[in-house]
């Protein structure tokens, strides 16, 4: 414990003066009953009333100690460490361009991806997890943490939406979305670095082509791990017409040494991240940064009860007449 005004604590030497002065004055100038002879009361038993005659200065002297080490505000404090716990460096990149919107797979593809990545992620508390969403553009939501709490709260919050209201360029930009996880991935401490990339459609705008992107990231030891999600639909020969380049998702996977899944449902999404979930882990160095937190509250309880308990010992208990 740790106080964060010590200059307070300086107050308890006034606790000295008192007690001199209780003792040596102020019994002096208590009411006195003069008597020829106190022969008769020598042998006298003491009351116990006479043996608590000067617990109300006791309990005075101690509520003052108590008042004055809440002014000097203790702290406890969670230390700050370094240690290493099992865990993977994991960058989730996540479509969410307007298609992100259909309700083949319900409620829609943009919810069932956050509801299943944020099963994922509460499953793996040592990684080291971050999340990219793109759509004509590429964004970094969340940056690499073993913060689950904050890293949630930000999935909970991405939208399939933004460029249909003109906030974001529309369109599936799949290779600025696997380079900007890539960049967040390079430098990550670790063996295990893994990228998953859930989209579906098919790379039609952005500067840099996902097979670029994924030449990258072989280059840095990155697995990348692509997802296409959506049932598609059928053209009037009863043909499925999928949006998803299929063939890019799969070339991406097999120059990085991971797999391609595809997704048509919700089950599936879950069993595609169950599957994920096995991959080698390895140590990471997990940072935990100082926290202080105010402690006075004990102490302003005990000094409440020993205020109460001073006012009924001196007024009713050991009540002096005059």
């Amino acid at each position: 414990m740790e106080f964060a005004n010590k200059e307070y604590l300086l107050l308890l030497f006034l606790l000295l003066p008192y007690i001199i002065w209780y003792f040596l004055y102020k019994r002096k100038s208590e009411p006195t009953l003069k008597m020829s002879d106190t022969y008769a009361f020598a042998n006298a038993p003491k009351s116990w009333r006479m043996r608590l005659i000067h617990l109300p200065m006791l309990l005075r002297c101690a509520v003052f100690a108590l008042v004055v080490i809440i002014l000097a505000r203790p702290q406890t404090i969670n230390p700050m460490g370094n240690e290493e716990v099992e865990g993977i460096n994991i960058m989730l990149a996540v479509d969410v361009s307007a298609s992100m919107l259909s309700n083949d797979v319900q409620p829609n593809r943009i919810e069932v991806a956050k509801d299943v990545a944020s099963e994922f992620i509460a499953a793996r508390p040592t990684d080291n997890i971050g999340l990219t969403i793109f759509a004509g553009e590429a964004f970094t939501q969340c940056p690499m943490t073993t913060d689950q709490a904050t890293l949630l709260n930000l999935l909970r919050h991405i939208r399939a939406d933004l460029s249909v209201n003109g906030i974001i360029q529309d369109g599936t930009a799949i290779g600025m979305g696997l380079a900007n996880a890539v960049s967040r991935l390079k430098d990550a401490k670790g063996k295990s670095k893994v990228v998953i990339l859930l989209t579906d459609g098919s790379n039609n705008v952005g500067d840099i082509s996902p097979l670029t992107a994924a030449e990258i990231a072989k280059k840095f030891g990155i697995r990348v791990y692509t997802i296409g999600l959506g049932v598609g639909a059928e053209n009037a020969q009863g043909q499925v017409v999928a949006d998803i380049d299929y063939k890019t998702l799969q070339n991406i996977s097999a120059m990085t040494d991971a797999a391609f899944y595809r997704a048509e449902s919700r089950s599936e999404l879950s069993q595609i991240y169950k599957d994920i979930d096995k991959l080698e882990k390895s140590k990471l160095s997990a940072s935990s940064y100082a926290k202080r937190y105010e402690a006075y509250l004990p102490f302003a309880v005990l000094a409440l009860l020993l205020f109460a308990a001073e006012i009924i010992f001196r007024t009713i208990v050991l009540r002096r007449i005059p």
